[in-house]
């Protein structure tokens, strides 16, 4: 990897960099440290003075605990000191791998056990540093975010209790809807698409694809996807399409109304290959319902983008999916918690976000603009670009 020579690296960072990665993200938060000391050996020395001091280091990890006491309440303890530091705390809330003791039990930790410690690590450091900045992939109750009849709104009121406790700027993922920024309107707040990451993967892993209207197509599963289709679709140049779901409204099932059928509006999907592209896997049916729909449309080959594979109800459906040839590779980011039993999936490819990440904590953390990180059209096109080439070589 080159070195970062854009002009960020010239302007005086906001305050020391101190990272905190909880225990639910560790793997990942050491890649992004990694990353961070490596760009920033690469630099050399700074002046020396008062700004830039600390800037080069062994690791920008601040040693952060949260131990429990027997009832099973928590306190975060910070292993030194942070003031006058720029701290990014990190979490994964989707991590369901980590559990407590309460007693003689055992519990699991939940998405609120994890939002709870952010919240403790937060009261920890709260008041000495310079500025403090929440980096969620996943958004916490981010499915959450709209009210219907009488019932709570947690994605901003979780959303509010952190820019209460003094959180500057909210980094997150591919928001299932990123209008909930309207809860803190005069905060940063940030929903970022992993789109070049999949893509890059996706050209890696597969061979002897063609990028052009007549073989390749992009498919939202749903009315609420449409937007991160439409603009994937306009970065390659390909089509779109879309499946809607007709729901039976006499019916109600666990609080809401089951899906009848999935019907599609889009251009012929005969002999093109397909990308199925979503925000999240839950349960894995939706998608796995839409491949089947396209493959009875004698869609080719058909490729599932994820920004975050939680795999409810595991994987021996997606196991069967892909023996039957319901699809040929699944895509999903290593920003929420995975298995090894998920990585060792021959269909399976990850896609590391960590070298992003760490490009968006070393950009903010020397104040600059990070509008050029949001949009990767140009990335995405070179991308392709060699990737053509390398096809007529």
């Amino acid at each position: 990897m080159g070195k970062r020579t854009s002009k960020e690296v010239h302007t005086i960072p906001v305050g020391r960099l101190g990272f905190i990665p909880l225990e639910s993200c560790a793997s990942l938060g050491q890649k992004v440290d990694q990353w961070l000391v490596q760009w920033r050996t690469e630099r050399g020395n700074r002046p020396n003075s008062i700004p830039f001091d600390g800037y080069k280091r062994d690791s920008y990890i601040i040693p952060t605990q949260v131990p429990r006491f027997g009832s099973g309440e928590a306190k975060a303890v910070v292993g030194e000191s942070v003031r006058g530091d720029d701290i990014y705390v990190m979490v994964d809330v989707c991590n369901y791998s980590m559990k407590y003791p309460i007693g003689r039990f055992t519990n699991l930790m939940s998405p609120d056990d994890h939002f709870q410690d952010v919240k403790r690590v937060i009261a920890a450091v709260s008041g000495k540093a310079r500025r403090l900045n929440v980096i969620m992939p996943y958004l916490y109750e981010s499915r959450q975010f709209l009210r219907n009849n009488r019932e709570s709104l947690d994605c901003a009121t979780a959303l509010q209790e952190l820019i209460n406790m003094g959180v500057e700027n909210i980094l997150t993922f591919d928001a299932h809807d990123a209008r909930v920024q309207n809860a803190t309107p005069l905060h940063g707040f940030e929903t970022i698409p992993p789109t070049y990451q999949f893509i890059k993967a996706l050209l890696h892993a597969e061979k002897h694809l063609q990028i052009d209207p007549d073989h390749l197509m992009v498919i939202s599963p749903d009315e609420g996807g449409m937007g991160r289709a439409i603009y994937l679709a306009n970065v390659l140049g390909v089509d779109m399409g879309m499946f809607y779901k007709r729901r039976d409204y006499s019916v109600t099932v666990n609080g809401r109304h089951p899906v009848a059928a999935h019907e599609f509006l889009g251009a012929k999907v005969s002999g093109k290959d397909m990308i199925i592209l979503d925000d999240m896997i839950s349960s894995g049916d939706t998608m796995l319902e839409i491949a089947a729909l396209l493959k009875e449309r004698n869609a080719r080959r058909i490729f599932l983008f994820s920004t975050f594979g939680i795999f409810t109800n595991g994987l021996k459906k997606f196991d069967k999916a892909y023996q039957n040839g319901l699809f040929d590779r699944l895509l999903t980011t290593n920003l929420v918690y995975q298995t090894a039993e998920l990585l060792q999936k021959p269909y399976y490819t990850s896609c590391d976000m960590s070298k992003y990440i760490a490009l968006l904590i070393d950009t903010l953390n020397h104040d600059s603009s990070i509008s050029h990180l949001l949009n990767p059209v140009d990335r995405i096109k070179n991308c392709i670009e060699q990737y053509k080439e390398q096809q007529n070589q």
